[in-house]
């Protein structure tokens, strides 16, 4: 047997909280205004014994238009519907309405109570069967089993029962997973234990261990207690009633529509992607920017609807949207949702979660629409893909928590690279992969003896702060596609090579024996612009090229040295400061048999190198 959630539905004094109390024993109105009135205003609670001797919950709800937010709030973990229509009134427009919603919320199975059954004749309760039978056309309640009973006289309550236990016994096991998640319905203080709170499980074991954290207003805690159907429990699994002792939670600090779950495992969000369906008898259309009340879970808010490939939506119409939530709202891909018009309130649809957390999206934008299409109806691989698309390197766990797909799911998807525990789309390293191109083009044409572009500068260009820590990898991965080739010193263009005509040639060796014959006292960079004052471009690009070659090394933005005579240089105050344990700018000068400017700039070098280290007048290895 799987824990199920029995709910009721149908016009206000139909008789859905007597049907309750003669099939379990419990009256569900526990306030003094509904004892007043006579009318259910907030949700009810029982448990219906099996004949295993396990409890299913039962959640009744209200029938008065007035008080259909409170309905919402207990309808979204309903499993199983019990639409109670009374005999001698037959279908009212709140029976219309409730089953609107439920069928919004995707419960696919139910049975049909029709009540007062002693107050009509039997011409009577076969006329009302037959227009119960044609209303339920083309609903999921089509082939539903009608019941007639009476709470007042017992009839037919037994075959009820056992039409309900029939169903249950057919119920789908419900989701374990890694995490479990309880929205929030009802909210108290208990003398001696504090706040408590009630809800459905719908996923996951819960137990006393565990630890909660409370969304939106991620606050964490423990349970001191846990009952299931009332009474006292180590744990609850999904689909049972439950309720809570929170640790350290004032009854202020959670409301109805709060969420617990698992720690990392839902995030909050300002904005939802959505499969929008609009009821078929909708009075009203949805244009873009329309305001609506957003029912999910537990949860009512207001939010705006951004249509995406569509300026409107009609009766029986479907389509795609992003809801702009105005607060913020813990969901996950594929919970049900229930839209109402702002004002007046009415119910117009509602529709499916295809992303908790996703980017903002263009409204008339291709890509926007045919990537909803693909959340959708697209394959697991397919969907998993689209998920990475809209992320620039997401952990692989990251992407399985948000769409509730496998981590394994895009095997095989060869638009899909890995690196380590994290995946990108072939789409986001194309589009660095190509302003890549472009930038080393420019690059090229500016410079065009070097081999290369260093990578620093390369990235600094391509990508954001943000993006930074995944720029390594995603070049990579750009070169591993081709898109530019490494050199020894940077990245190039694949179709870049360094061209050198006969003069440039000329220039460059001239440029380098000069400063091999300068020694420790190299020509400063000042001397050979004015010998080549012609072509300082040209100039500053061989130097450019010869320093990232390692065959000159820049002291400073004038001094430019040998590498030989710079590897000699780093050799005697090795050795000196080897010997002596340190060595002074004027014995450094002397040994070089140089000027003061040539021996400074050499250690101000080997200082930043950490080669060597100042010390009062002196310098030491670093």
């Amino acid at each position: 047997m799987t824990n199920t959630i029995i709910g009721t539905a149908g016009h206000v004094d139909h008789g859905k909280t007597s049907l309750i109390k003669a099939l379990t024993g419990i009256d569900t109105d526990r306030l003094k205004e509904e004892k007043k009135r006579g009318i259910t205003i907030d949700l009810g609670f029982a448990n219906l014994v099996m004949s295993n001797g396990e409890k299913v919950g039962i959640i009744d709800v209200p029938g008065h238009e007035k008080f259909i937010k409170n309905m919402l709030a207990g309808a979204g973990s309903i499993d199983v519907a019990l639409l109670v229509v009374a005999a001698d009134e037959g279908i009212m427009p709140q029976t219309r309405e409730h089953l609107d919603i439920l069928s919004m919320l995707k419960i696919k199975r139910g049975v049909i109570a029709l009540t007062k059954v002693d107050l009509v004749e039997d011409e009577w309760l076969e006329m009302v069967s037959m227009e119960i039978e044609e209303e339920m056309r083309g609903s999921f309640l089509e082939d539903a089993q009608i019941v007639p009973v009476s709470a007042v006289t017992g009839a037919g309550v037994d075959e009820l029962r056992a039409h309900i236990f029939d169903l249950l016994k057919r119920s789908a096991v419900k989701n374990i997973g890694n995490s479990f998640r309880v929205p929030i319905d009802r909210v108290f203080t208990m003398e001696g234990f504090g706040t408590v709170v009630t809800g459905t499980l719908l996923e996951g074991n819960l137990s006393e261990s565990d630890e909660i954290v409370v969304f939106p207003s991620l606050k964490t805690t423990r349970p001191r207690f846990i009952q299931v159907f009332g009474e006292q429990a180590p744990n609850a699994k999904p689909g049972q009633r439950v309720a809570i002792n929170l640790a350290q939670i004032k009854v202020d600090e959670v409301v109805r529509g709060d969420v617990l779950a698992t720690p990392g495992s839902m995030e909050n969000t300002y904005l939802l992607d959505v499969r929008l369906d609009i009821l078929p008898d909708a009075k009203r259309e949805i244009l873009n920017n329309t305001r609506v009340h957003l029912y999910h879970g537990t949860s009512d808010l207001l939010c705006r609807i951004s249509l995406i490939g569509n300026d409107k939506l009609a009766q029986r119409e479907n389509g795609y949207a992003q809801l702009h939530l105005a607060e913020p709202l813990a969901a996950k891909c594929g919970d049900p949702f229930v839209i109402r018009f702002y004002s007046p309130l009415e119910t117009i649809g509602g529709g499916i979660i295809l992303d908790p957390c996703p980017v903002k999206k263009l409204r008339n934008n291709q890509d926007s629409y045919n990537k909803l299409v693909t959340k959708d109806t697209g394959s697991p691989s397919e969907k998993f893909a689209v998920f990475v698309s809209e992320r620039l390197f997401p952990e692989v766990k990251y992407i399985s928590r948000i769409s509730g797909l496998e981590s394994d799911t895009f095997a095989g998807e060869k638009n899909l690279f890995t690196v380590g525990k994290k995946v990108i789309h072939g789409d986001n390293i194309s589009r660095y992969g190509k302003r890549a191109q472009d930038i080393l083009l420019m690059y090229h044409k500016k410079n065009p003896l070097h081999k290369g572009m260093p990578v620093s500068e390369l990235t600094s260009q391509i990508f954001s702060d943000d993006e930074q820590a995944h720029a390594a990898d995603i070049l990579n991965l750009c070169c591993t596609l081709d898109f530019f080739i490494k050199t020894e010193n940077g990245v190039a263009h694949k179709n870049f090579s360094v061209k050198v005509n006969e003069r440039q040639q000329k220039m460059r060796s001239e440029v380098f024996e000069t400063l091999k014959k300068g020694g420790f006292a190299p020509t400063g960079i000042n001397e050979l612009e004015e010998t080549y004052a012609k072509e300082k471009k040209v100039l500053k690009q061989i130097l450019d090229d010869m320093i990232a070659h390692a065959e000159i090394v820049l002291l400073t933005p004038q001094i430019c040295i040998h590498n030989d005579f710079y590897e000699k240089a780093r050799a005697i105050f090795v050795d000196e400061v080897t010997k002596n344990g340190e060595i002074t700018l004027a014995q450094f000068r002397d040994k070089l048999e140089t000027s003061r400017k040539y021996a400074m700039a050499l250690l101000d070098y080997f200082d930043k190198k950490k080669i060597s280290r100042k010390v009062g007048d002196s310098r030491v290895l670093g």
